[in-house]
C-alpha cells in the first residue's frame, strides 16, 4: 500500500492498511495510525503522531517548524487523532517548546488553513478556506469557521459557534453564538444548528437570555455573570458560558 516512488523514513512507525501515495514525504519520528491514506505530495515531518482513518491531501505539511521566534529547535509534538480531513495546501505546525499542537477527531480543514504551534483544534470542527489560527489557540467542540478567518494570538472560540466568512478577532468567542461582520460582533445564538443538534428549545432561549444579560445588560462582565447566576436555570450550557467568559484572559468580542 506504500508507492515506491513515495519516501518513507526507515525510521517511521506506519500502521495497518496504510495509503501512501507517490511523491509523498513522510520523515523521520513520524507515526500514522491506521486506515490513513496520504496523497501525493504531502509532507510529513518530523515529530507528528497520527491516529487512525486520517485523509492528508495534497501539498499539505504537517509537523512544519514553528514559526516562532521562540523555537530554538527540538523535538517538540504535533499530536492528531482519528478521522480528520486534511485538504490541499494545509500547514500545521508543531509546538515550539514541551507543549504540542493538537488536532482532535473528526475535523474537516480545508484548503489553504494554517494552523500554528501550540494550537488546540477539539473535535468535529469544519475550517475554511484559507483560514489562519495563530499560536496556542483554543477551538473547542463543533466550531464552524467560513473561510478566510484571521484568529489571533492565544484566541479561544467556543463550542458550536460560527464564524462567519471574512471575520478577524482579537479576543474570545463564546460558545454557542455566531460571530460575524467586521469588526467582528456577537449577532445571536446558533439556533438553527444547536435545535437540529438535540438541544432543547428550553435551553436556547436560557442561552439566548444569559447573552442578552452579557451583551445588552449595560453592566460590567463581573456583575453580567453574577446576573445570570441568578436569573437563567442553571444548565451544563449556561455554567459552560459562565465558565467561559470568566475564564477569559483577552475578554470577548463585543
Amino acid at each position: 500500500m506504500i508507492s515506491p516512488l513515495a519516501y518513507v523514513d526507515a525510521g517511521a512507525k506506519l500502521g495497518k492498511n496504510v495509503v501512501v501515495h507517490p511523491f509523498a514525504y513522510i520523515d523521520k519520528n513520524v507515526e500514522i495510525g491506521d486506515d490513513c491514506e496520504i496523497m501525493p505530495y504531502a509532507s510529513i515531518l518530523s515529530g507528528t503522531r497520527m491516529g487512525c482513518k486520517n485523509r492528508v491531501f495534497q501539498h499539505a505539511v504537517l509537523g512544519a517548524e514553528p514559526q516562532d521566534f521562540k523555537y530554538k529547535g527540538g523535538d517538540t509534538l504535533l499530536v492528531i487523532g482519528n478521522q480528520n480531513v486534511i485538504r490541499e495546501n494545509v500547514v500545521i505546525n508543531r509546538a515550539t517548546s514541551d507543549g504540542q499542537t493538537e488536532i482532535g477527531n473528526g475535523n474537516f480543514i480545508h484548503e489553504g488553513v494554517h494552523i500554528s504551534h501550540d494550537t488546540k483544534v477539539s473535535n468535529h470542527c469544519v475550517i475554511g478556506y484559507g483560514s489562519k489560527l495563530s499560536g496556542n489557540c483554543l477551538l473547542e467542540d463543533y466550531v464552524i469557521f467560513g473561510g478566510n478567518i484571521l484568529a489571533s494570538q492565544a484566541c479561544r472560540v467556543g463550542c458550536w459557534s460560527i464564524v462567519q466568512t471574512g471575520c478577524r478577532f482579537r479576543q474570545d468567542i463564546p460558545p454557542y453564538i455566531i460571530a460575524a461582520k467586521e469588526p467582528v460582533a456577537y449577532y445571536g445564538i446558533n439556533a438553527k444548528i444547536l435545535e437540529h443538534e438535540g438541544f432543547s428549545e428550553k435551553v436556547i432561549k436560557h442561552m439566548s437570555h444569559a447573552y442578552r444579560i452579557i451583551y445588552q445588560g449595560n453592566t460590567s462582565i463581573f456583575d453580567a455573570l453574577l446576573m445570570i447566576k441568578d436569573q437563567v436555570p442553571m444548565s451544563e450550557e449556561i455554567q459552560h458560558i459562565i465558565d467561559f467568559v470568566n475564564g477569559s484572559k483577552l475578554g470577548i468580542i463585543r
